[in-house]
C-alpha cells in the first residue's frame, strides 16, 4: 500500500533553515506528482510546493524564493529545503501524492519557527 513518511521537522529560530524529507513506498515514485502541504492551527491546509515526474516545480506565493522542493527518484525521496524561515511558516507539513485521483498523505511533521 501507499505509504508516505515525513521527517526533519523541529524548532528553529527566525531566519534559520530546515530540510524536510518524505520517503515513499508502495507505488512507482518516479511516475507521480509529489507535493508538500502545510496546515497551521486554525487555518486551512495549503499547498507549499509540488514537483512533477518531469522535475518541474511550482511554489506557493508565500514561500517563493525561500523554499526549494526536490526529489531523488532512485531513493524514493522528496525533500523540502526551507531557508529564511519566518514565524508564519509554523505549521504541520505534510507529504502528498495523487494517484488515480486519490490523495495520499503522510502523518505530518511539525515545524515551529520561534525565538
Amino acid at each position: 500500500q501507499v505509504q508516505l513518511v515525513e521527517s526533519g521537522g523541529g524548532l528553529v529560530q527566525p531566519g534559520g533553515s530546515l530540510r524536510l524529507s518524505c520517503v515513499a513506498s508502495g507505488f512507482t515514485f518516479s511516475s507521480y506528482l509529489m507535493s508538500w502541504y502545510r496546515q497551521a492551527p486554525g487555518k486551512q491546509r495549503e499547498l507549499v510546493a509540488r514537483i512533477r515526474s518531469s522535475g518541474s516545480t511550482n511554489y506557493g506565493e508565500s514561500v517563493k524564493g525561500r523554499f526549494t522542493i526536490s526529489r531523488d527518484n532512485a531513493k524514493n525521496l522528496m525533500y523540502l529545503q526551507m531557508n529564511s524561515l519566518k514565524p508564519e511558516d509554523t505549521a504541520i507539513y505534510y507529504c502528498n501524492t495523487l494517484i488515480f485521483d486519490r490523495d495520499y498523505w503522510g502523518q505530518g511533521t511539525q515545524v515551529s519557527v520561534s525565538s
